[in-house]
């Protein structure tokens, strides 16, 4: 079985390579989603991130998917996110597998911040991910279908073409009906969030694909719990008012501050 996994792995060779360094990078980090005939090539990189970088592949004829978009989270040496220390407040540090992580050798990791403690933060920050698409998804929000999962990669639904990704909504030009419906549409979304008790966190317009009229919510690697963290208001009023502050120069006419009240206290409170 060894002998035939490597052999996979040594033809796994795709069309994007990017430098030495990120093509060594998505081999490792990829080459198991490859063997498990998820997909069969990455076509381009869609994009480099702050804590990740995402791919779009194209993928195997078993899976029935066209399209799957591979986002790789970096190590945590690499990353970027500001405050990442808030959003983990009150969080139970995840293992690849899902279960939380109480034993004392590595929690001692995790605070020296050793090679080994990066590599646990950087899978906790994925599985916080890909639970909450799982969730999410299976409420009925408009993010994508998470497919599988790796200590440090997430292979999800593509949105978007084998040319390019569908752009973010900040990219875009909305008349005001279209504006209007879009909207309403989003804060259904959020409140299907509030339902589950998440809170996105960094939500914005920067966080929403666009495509064919219908808006995609993404990145919730720093989702939080609603009732858990003590700034949950606060983070979830701050997401409201950036989604309103795009809709708003878009002529949709909304106060963000109050609709962040009304549904907090419709759904939380």
């Amino acid at each position: 079985m060894n002998i035939q996994k490597n052999e996979i792995a040594d033809e796994f060779h795709p069309t994007f390579t990017g430098s030495r360094q990120e093509r060594a990078w998505i081999r490792e980090s990829l080459g198991g989603f490859y063997e498990d005939r998820w997909f069969t090539d990455v076509l381009y990189r869609v994009k480099g991130g702050k804590e990740a970088t995402v791919y779009c592949c194209r993928g195997h004829p078993v899976t029935g998917v066209d399209l799957i978009a591979a986002k790789v989270f970096r190590p945590r040496i690499f990353r970027a996110m500001k405050n990442d220390s808030l959003y983990k407040t009150n969080r139970t540090v995840l293992r690849p597998d899902g279960k939380s992580v109480f034993d004392r050798r590595r929690l001692l990791a995790l605070r020296k911040k050793t090679a080994y403690g990066k590599r646990l933060d950087a899978a906790s920050w994925c599985r916080h991910e890909y639970d909450a698409l799982t969730e999410l998804h299976e409420a009925g929000a408009d993010v994508p279908k998470p497919l599988a999962y790796a200590p440090n990669a997430i292979l999800m639904e593509f949105v978007g073409d084998d040319v390019q990704a569908a752009p973010i909504l900040q990219s875009i030009r909305l008349e005001r009906q279209e504006a209007e419906t879009v909207f309403e549409r989003l804060v259904e979304n959020v409140e299907i969030l509030l339902s589950c008790y998440v809170v996105h966190g960094d939500l914005s317009a920067y966080n929403v694909l666009y495509e064919d009229g219908e808006a995609w919510i993404i990145d919730l690697p720093q989702a939080i719990d609603a009732l858990q963290h003590p700034r949950g208001y606060e983070l979830f009023a701050r997401d409201v008012d950036r989604l309103c502050r795009y809709f708003v120069k878009q002529g949709v006419e909304v106060e963000a501050v109050g609709l962040a009240q009304e549904l907090w206290q419709r759904w939380i409170e």
